[in-house]
């Protein structure tokens, strides 16, 4: 079986449900210009629009068919979690857009999706991540930022989602955020080619000091971007671990992450292979977004590995890590 566990999916449904519905949401005002739909959350400026790509499933069918790609692992989109808003509304949000991804799933089964939770506020993210963990989700997706710009996915009050990504074995896929606040990349296209990957960097690394790597290691943390470019600072990371009381053991947190082939370069995914082996790595795409796999099997295949670790990589692993 071949699985693309890198994708992102806004079902038309949920859609449909936030036009009928936007009186439930209160501090969420949708933007529609030109026939798209764009999103403010509490106040803050709006989302880019939801792009055709993103909700057109019969494209996304033919483009998997072309690939020969027969399952796609996909979560919703980081620029409409809607973590900023007030937690009843926060946590509603959720439940509807999960609504809508475990209905994409149940009338298109090649398509497996990933919850969102209110990350905002940890307690109600445990509630939904538990609630959708019955609902037979494998787990979340969530973003690099829960309350804006600045904020961490270590923070103390985060916990209890923590605990319950732990106690269900969910999958917990860590996703670089639109705005990270670094300006110095608004330039050159530079946010698609390095931003997103310093943000989740970052977000990474802190949870990999803090020791939640291993603290909750029942959590299946998926870092994509060969592990966020972790592995290319292990060497610092081991450093800081010496010298700076305690530090989580980047070494060990390292054994624990999944990570996916997302890196564009053949001699940077045979490095990501040298420091992490191919036991957590999964093949994926981030379809829809240009700067995405177009064809992402071919680096696998350059890669020129043993037919296992072809297999393994291809989605092996993503089926046995998403309960395919």
């Amino acid at each position: 079986m071949i699985v693309d566990s890198h994708a992102h999916l806004v079902p038309p449904d949920l859609l449909t449900a936030i036009r009928k519905d936007a009186a439930r949401f209160p501090s969420m005002r949708l933007i529609e210009e030109d026939g798209s739909l764009a999103f403010a959350f509490a106040g803050n400026k709006p989302s880019r629009p939801v792009s055709k790509p993103l909700t057109d499933i019969p494209a996304r069918l033919a483009w998997m068919d072309k690939q020969g790609i027969d399952k796609q692992v996909s979560g919703g989109w980081v620029d409409i979690f809607g973590y900023d808003l007030p937690g009843p509304e926060a946590e509603a949000w959720s439940k509807l857009t999960n609504d809508a991804l475990r209905a994409a799933t149940k009338a298109e089964p090649r398509l497996i999706t990933l919850a969102t939770v209110p990350l905002g506020d940890g307690a109600r993210a445990a509630s939904v991540l538990k609630a959708a963990m019955a609902d037979g989700f494998p787990g979340c997706m969530i973003g690099t930022l829960p309350r804006g710009v600045g904020s961490t996915l270590d923070a103390a009050d985060l916990d209890p989602f923590w605990k319950a990504a732990d106690e269900t074995g969910a999958v917990v896929f860590i996703h670089p955020s639109f705005d990270a606040g670094d300006v110095r990349v608004n330039d050159f296209g530079l946010a698609n080619g390095l931003g997103r990957v310093t943000d989740a960097m970052v977000a990474i690394a802190r949870l990999v000091s803090a020791g939640h790597v291993t603290r909750y290691k029942q959590a299946r943390i998926v870092a994509p971007i060969g592990a966020a470019g972790l592995p290319f600072v292990l060497g610092r990371l081991k450093r800081n671990h010496v010298i700076t009381p305690g530090v989580g053991d980047p070494v060990e947190a390292l054994a624990h992450l999944y990570t996916d082939t997302i890196v564009h370069d053949v001699r940077v995914l045979k490095f990501v292979i040298e420091m992490m082996g191919t036991e957590r790595m999964m093949m994926g795409s981030d379809m829809p977004f240009p700067i995405g796999e177009t064809e992402p099997m071919r680096i696998v295949t350059e890669a020129a590995l043993s037919k296992a670790q072809t297999e393994s990589i291809n989605g092996g692993l993503a089926a046995r890590l998403f309960r395919i």
